[in-house]
């Protein structure tokens, strides 16, 4: 290599040239790296816009104009607070009375049912019925619908619940001082308590110890504001939804079911979405725990399982349900770890045949299951009761909410089978609602029992029975107990979204839904006693079902959809 004198160039001279180089590359780094984003944030922009223009995207766009609808029309029709100075200010209180109640009602309810068609045409095309245009929708597209779905939610009123109320009244009491498992919110007055539902004033706090932590943090930073206090229990209900996202669809590795279709029906859900989050419910919090609890005891890490297990109970007592549940897994792991060792093998990739079928039953690897059992259950509930009573202690409080779970008693309605047989009673005998119902819940309770402990017993075989018992349990709970409320179905719904549903499992799954999510008022009062709205609500819950298979059950199209091979998934 010589210069432009002829010479070769000395060694001075190369290390410039080379410090040069270098100096340049390093200067073009940036620059590369800044038009790679630009490219993928293009990329990104352009997926977006093809999937807007697409089939899927407009009932996307749908459903947040629903979700805009409900929004708006919650202040004038949904759970608000009995003086709202926040709408007297913008001079719209006018829309909590006469014709501006009637007018707002009628703008939620436009928005529920656009945010049901939406989510039963999003739902055909996962399942893959329907017309040619049906392209599909990915686990990616679903979760952004998700978040779209949810933003003007996290700003509306409290929607077909006061409970947001309750949680508030009850984080205060322990702010204050008082302990919520022995003071009820009437303890305590104030703003917050003047908003709280009557019939929960003189109740004690029926939640965990992390739950009512949760709220004395929430209203140690917000104070008496109800609108800020409700906003951030709704963001604070966020963490769920996030790990349903993740738990539910993950689920089906294990249970045999299509991750798409599990999180279109447990999360995209209207049901789930207007009632656990729209209506503030600590369900969010409680149901992707426990999801994510069984996912990872599935995956073999069980004590992290149980730790996150304990902190769903210490939200709500009701997912405890599952821990008797995951000592089976934990026990059917344990003796394929054993088979394992014995054999050299994988304990993940052992032949069916050598597989354990039954976690109580004696074998070569395991001679006395009772023992096992005994240690794996020991540490299970060691863990979850270190973690319980760490939460306890920093709360300072005791066990009072055992006791306190019974205020669901003061709930009677339609939803629960105990009510229906008194009622039933009622109507042929002479005798009493009151002590009936009594009777009925006894009676009820006793079967609830027997029930969970079949299942437990029954469901032990594999780790899909042990999910699928406690499936059965949580529906056992809703239908039994003395008091079920629409949001409480999203405890089994999550679970038995990871399971290969049949076309026509998911059509039922579908009205039911819808049913449950049109028999409340938007003001959180029930609507099973008007004939009515009952009857509305079934005619709707019956044309959603049948939507999911067909595209015009009602054959209102005057020339039926042509039929086309369906367009190629996006990439």
């Amino acid at each position: 290599m010589t210069d432009t004198t002829g010479h070769a160039p000395s060694n001075a001279t190369k290390r410039e040239s080379a410090a040069t180089e270098r100096s340049e590359s390093v200067a073009a780094a940036p620059r590369a790296s800044a038009s790679t984003l630009s490219q993928s944030v293009l990329a990104l922009l352009r997926t977006s816009a093809d999937f807007l223009r697409s089939p899927e995207g407009h009932a996307a766009l749908l459903g947040f104009y629903g979700a805009l609808m409900i929004t708006f029309g919650g202040f004038g029709a949904g759970s608000t607070r009995r003086q709202d100075p926040l709408l007297e200010a913008m001079h719209l209180s006018w829309l909590r009375f006469g014709h501006g109640y009637a007018l707002s009602t009628i703008v939620i309810w436009i928005g529920v049912l656009l945010m049901i068609t939406a989510w039963v045409r999003l739902g055909r095309a996962t399942i893959g019925k329907g017309t040619g245009l049906d392209a599909g929708v990915t686990l990616n597209e679903l979760r952004a619908i998700v978040g779209i779905w949810i933003t003007p939610l996290l700003f509306a009123v409290p929607m077909f619940s006061r409970d947001v109320y309750s949680y508030l009244a009850q984080g205060a009491l322990l702010r204050d001082g008082y302990d919520p498992y022995v003071d009820p919110p009437v303890k305590n007055p104030g703003v917050l308590l003047d908003n709280v539902s009557e019939v929960w004033t003189a109740t004690t706090a029926p939640y965990g110890p992390v739950f009512l932590l949760l709220g004395r943090g929430i209203t140690s930073i917000t104070g008496d504001n109800v609108v800020a206090g409700t906003i951030a229990m709704r963001f604070v209900m966020l963490p769920g939804l996030v790990l349903m996202m993740w738990a539910v669809p993950y689920l089906t590795k294990h249970l045999g079911g299509k991750p798409t279709v599990a999180l279109w029906l447990a999360v995209l859900n209207p049901l789930v979405l207007i009632h656990l989050i729209g209506g503030v419910h600590n369900e969010m919090l409680m149901v992707g725990l426990m999801c994510a609890a069984i996912a990872l005891v599935l995956e073999r890490h069980h004590v992290t399982g149980v730790v996150v297990l304990a902190i769903a109970v210490g939200i709500k007592a009701t997912a405890g349900v599952a821990l008797p549940f995951l000592v089976w897994i934990w026990m059917l792991h344990e003796r394929e770890q054993r088979a394992a060792r014995r054999a050299g093998r994988d304990p993940e990739h052992l032949p069916e045949s050598e597989q354990p079928h039954d976690a109580a039953e004696p074998t070569e690897d395991m001679p006395h299951p009772t023992m096992v059992f005994a240690k794996i259950a020991g540490l299970g509930l060691s863990v979850f009761a270190i973690v319980f009573l760490a939460a306890s202690a920093i709360a300072g409080v005791g066990f009072g909410w055992l006791t306190a779970l019974s205020g669901s008693k003061k709930i009677i309605q339609w939803l629960s089978l105990p009510t229906i047989m008194a009622h039933a009673t009622t109507w042929v005998t002479p005798l009493n609602f009151a002590p009936v119902l009594d009777v009925a819940r006894v009676l009820c309770a006793v079967a609830l029992v027997a029930v969970l402990a079949w299942t437990w017993w029954r469901f032990r075989h594999s780790e899909r029975e042990a999910v699928l018992g406690i499936l059965i349990a949580f529906v056992a709970i809703v239908i039994l107990s003395p008091a079920a409320l629409p949001w409480y179905y999203s405890w089994p719904l999550a679970l038995a979204a990871a399971f290969a549903l049949s076309t026509r499992t998911l059509m039922v799954l579908v009205g039911l839904c819808t049913w449950l999510m049109l028999v409340f008022q938007p003001d959180g009062s029930i609507g099973l006693y008007n004939f009515v709205h009952v009857a509305a609500a079934t005619f709707a819950a019956v044309v959603a079902a049948m939507s999911l298979r067909t595209v015009d059950p009602l054959r209102l199209r005057s020339a039926p959809p042509s039929i086309e091979p369906a367009a190629p998934a996006r990439p």
